[in-house]
């Protein structure tokens, strides 16, 4: 019976898979690069710049190092999970 209502529910569940595997990965995708360490340092470091050339006020500064350091804790805690 498994075999024949697989085969009766593949024109429906295959598509179904693929949406939700495609789903997947590109949440995978996104998490990787939101959460990279390399590349949330090299954001700090550009944030830096930016305030040093006069480019943002220190309040700018402080919300968004904030947030950066935020997701970067998240970042090392992702990776110790793993």
């Amino acid at each position: 019976m498994g075999i024949f209502t697989t085969l009766l529910t593949l024109p429906i569940s295959g598509p179904l898979k693929g949406v939700f595997w495609l789903a997947e990965t590109l949440t995978e995708q996104a998490e990787g690069e939101l959460y990279n360490p390399e590349k949330i340092r090299a954001q700090m470091t550009d944030l830096e710049l930016r305030l040093d050339m006069g480019e943002i006020s220190e309040e700018e500064y402080n919300a968004a190092e904030e947030l950066l350091l935020a997701r970067l804790k998240e970042a090392r805690q992702r990776m110790t999970a793993r």
